[in-house]
């Protein structure tokens, strides 16, 4: 069975990540215990809310070193939707007290450009050629709740790059060797989520 662990920070309620992963035959543990973290087979990181807010809660139990030293073991990792901008360089994203990005990716995720924001609702999504994540799944719909996300990818040229738009578009997926995300939430995405973390397990 494969183990996942899904990073225990405090952001926001995890408990249907929790359920979809189980629900899909993984064995889940919701903990920031390091060798937790370093023996799972995933590392899933949630994050809800303000970017800011999430990296606050990420650096209080380290989990930007976490997240490096399972990548620099060629661990997955995988970021969904806050979890998934704090893999980037930053956020313009308001708030009291501004914080960094982890810098795994390069780019400054943005606000949507877009006549209603924030994004609420089922979204078609494009998958990039390659994409495991997104096998059998390009053309699917996924739930996103987001006010922000990075605009376009700055990164490497053999990372595989999945698409949505509201408004503009925008980067909705990425996976670059073993570090993947998403913006959307597929533990919120019915079968089509379900799918995707399937996709992800099997890679695991």
């Amino acid at each position: 069975m494969t183990k996942v662990v899904v990073l225990d920070y405090g952001s926001g309620n995890v408990r249907s990540v929790v359920r979809m992963l189980q629900r899909i035959g993984a064995d889940v543990d919701l903990s920031a215990e390091p060798d937790a973290v370093r023996n799972a087979d995933g590392l899933y990181v949630p994050g809800v809310g303000n970017f800011h807010a999430c990296m606050a809660g990420l650096n209080a139990v380290d989990g930007g070193a976490l997240i490096g030293a399972r990548l620099a073991a060629g661990r997955p990792v995988l970021g969904v939707c806050v979890g998934y901008q704090v893999l980037f360089d930053g956020s313009v994203e308001p708030a009291p007290a501004q914080l960094p990005g982890l810098g795994l990716w390069p780019g400054t995720v943005a606000r949507l450009t877009a006549d209603v924001v924030p994004h609420m609702g089922w979204s078609e999504v494009t998958a990039a050629a390659g994409s495991r994540l997104l096998d059998g799944l390009d053309g699917e719909r996924f739930y996103f709740v987001h006010s922000y996300a990075p605009p376009r990818w700055r990164g490497a040229s053999d990372a595989v790059v999945s698409t949505a738009t509201h408004g503009d578009p925008f980067v909705a997926a990425v996976e670059a060797g073993v570090l993947a995300g998403t913006q959307f939430h597929p533990e919120k995405s019915g079968d089509a989520g379900a799918q995707l973390l399937r996709n992800w397990c099997d890679s695991l």
